[in-house]
């Protein structure tokens, strides 16, 4: 209900009025370094700038492991030209972190979000729910896998492809989590190598062999599965019996930024309900309960996630690498 101003509020906003006392909006021109797909941070600058425009988004986009890099060689120079990272996993960012890169943003919009995609000290968030699963080729595969066992028979295995973590966060979180569980562990990737498996590079690497039919099978993070079916490609999605690895894809701002306001009002626009339904029409999982998930997604409660302890996964990181790379190739 209106409730008219109080003498001391009016008061207050006339004396503003009268000085000219303000508080501009966000402008100049703000750095983002990301590992999300160009062509979807095209759409979402577009979308941002009509809500900010007189900001004028840069953009620096690869693989986390390539950001990550640019980042650390930027440091050690000296200083770095990103304001904003959005990349695809909170290990990078606990690292970004530890090396107090991070800048807090406590007025952060985040009553809305769950907290296991919050810091715990507010210097980086949640943007979205990313699974890592199954795609395969339809017009290769007649028997669907549904575990991720399923990919380590011989006749399986030596069709598969996945992404390598020496150029993808998401496939970092992945091995790490997968070695982690009991069931799993480097015996899982041993056998997978053995059987004749193979590693690309990103996960484009991975979809784009899947729907040529250079592979058959392919772990991939579901998205990217789902938005090649939508445009044609003959590939579906499995979400395997075992549970999936997650990331959240966080955004933070950097500790040296230049353009603060412009950086929190990124941010703020990121952990909008506006962002998060812009997300579900890119294929990606919300992050809001009130956010209908993309078509053919299962709902996200009611996805088995495979836990994760993200400082373990820090710790093991490069040992992980080398140990990929043993298998794999580099």
């Amino acid at each position: 209900m209106f409730r008219p101003l109080t003498g001391l509020a009016a008061l207050a906003i006339a004396f503003a009025g009268a000085t000219g006392i303000s508080h501009a909006e966000p402008a100049g021109t703000l750095t983002v370094y990301t590992s999300q797909p160009t062509e979807q941070m095209q759409t979402v600058i577009e979308a941002f700038n009509k809500d900010y425009p007189d900001v004028d988004v840069e953009l620096f986009r690869s693989g986390t492991t390539e950001v990550m890099n640019k980042l650390q060689a930027e440091f050690a120079a000296g200083s770095s030209p990103a304001d904003v990272v959005l990349i695809a996993d909170a290990v990078a960012m606990t690292q970004l972190k530890n090396d107090d890169r991070l800048m807090a943003y406590d007025d952060a919009p985040i009553e809305d979000i769950p907290d296991a995609l919050i810091d715990p000290d507010h210097t980086f968030f949640g943007t979205k729910l990313i699974t890592t699963g199954i795609v395969y080729n339809t017009g290769l595969v007649e028997d669907a896998p549904a575990s991720w066992k399923d990919l380590t028979a011989e006749a399986v295995a030596a069709k598969t492809i996945m992404p390598s973590p020496l150029y993808s966060g998401a496939a970092v979180i992945h091995v790490g989590t997968m070695v982690q569980q009991p069931e799993f562990g480097w015996d899982y990737y041993q056998t997978l190598a053995d059987n004749g498996a193979v590693a690309g590079q990103g996960n484009g690497s991975v979809i784009e062999a899947v729907a040529r039919g250079e592979k058959a099978y392919g772990i991939i993070i579901e998205y990217m599965a789902f938005n090649a079916k939508k445009k044609g490609s003959p590939v579906e999605f499995v979400f395997p019996a075992e549970g999936v690895t997650a990331i959240s894809q966080p955004v933070a701002i950097l500790k040296s930024t230049d353009n603060e306001e412009a950086a929190k009002a990124f941010v703020d626009w990121q952990l909008s309900k506006k962002a998060q339904e812009q997300s579900v029409g890119q294929g990606y999982f919300p992050i809001f309960d009130d956010v209908t998930p993309p078509e053919g997604y299962p709902k996200v409660g009611t996805l088995k996630i495979l836990p994760t302890d993200a400082e373990a996964l820090l710790k093991d990181d490069q040992a992980n690498k080398e140990r990929f790379a043993e298998l794999f190739g580099g």
